[in-house]
């Protein structure tokens, strides 16, 4: 008899006090709704709004359920990943934001995909099929979309969403393709998917429905868009 799958949720918070309750209340139900086992793996950097004591809290209200790894301040997306990945028990990673933009209830779509031809890696997508972006004004609809194109004219991966941060990873997989990763911000997500696919690793998607963040503000500036596009040429260079 195979052993049963466990799955590992990996969210990096800053500033998600509000958020926090709602997405882990979402995740255990749709994994215990589904039959699932999992973990979800709090990665807190020092929020100011204290994060960590809500995750404290959600800690016992579900038991042996939630792992709480604080840091000593704002490290950079990739690193969280990086870290919380030490701490991970499970033989599938899923790694997603804790604003509510994702939702919990596309990943039993995600995990039914996977099993379908074993793929290695399972991403969500905003711009296929069904996909769709719901909140955001025009200008930050074509930033998004533009730096997929632009990502996609110049590395040519064959992955419709590679800004998408909603991914299901064997955790193998994970390990041995976030050790080449050299960003640490907003190109940490396109960089793992387009050495991925260099790695010959195979990827299937699930369209999603992307709502921005219910409470607090976005992350993303003009800063993080310059290190995108610096982030996609260097990669051209690489692979």
């Amino acid at each position: 008899m195979a052993p049963r799958n466990k799955y590992s949720v990996i969210l990096p918070t800053y500033n998600e006090r509000k958020n926090l309750p709602i997405i882990v209340w979402l995740l255990n139900d749709n994994f215990t709704k589904n039959g699932l086992d999992y973990e979800i793996i709090i990665v807190d950097d020092a929020s100011p709004d204290n994060t960590a004591e809500i995750a404290r809290q959600l800690q016992k209200a579900f038991p042996n359920r939630i792992v709480l790894k604080q840091r000593a301040g704002k490290l950079g997306l990739g690193t969280a990943y990086v870290h919380g990945l030490q701490f991970a028990t499970g033989n599938f990673v899923i790694i997603m934001d804790a604003d509510f933009s994702h939702h919990p209830k596309f990943i039993p779509d995600m995990i039914r995909l996977q099993s379908t031809k074993d793929y290695d890696i399972v991403t969500g997508t905003r711009y296929s099929r069904d996909g769709g972006v719901y909140g955001w004004d025009l200008k930050r609809k074509l930033v998004s979309k533009g730096a997929n194109i632009f990502a996609d004219t110049v590395l040519r991966p064959g992955v419709s969403d590679l800004t998408g941060s909603f991914r299901l990873y064997k955790r193998d997989v994970l390990e041995k393709v976030i050790t080449k990763v050299q960003s640490k911000g907003y190109v940490f997500q396109m960089e793992l998917m387009v050495l991925a696919k260099s790695m010959g690793y195979s990827v299937a998607e699930v369209p999603i429905s992307f709502v921005d963040r219910l409470y607090g503000e976005s992350k993303l500036g003009s800063s993080e868009i310059a290190e995108y596009a610096t982030g996609v040429l260097s990669l051209w260079m690489r692979v």
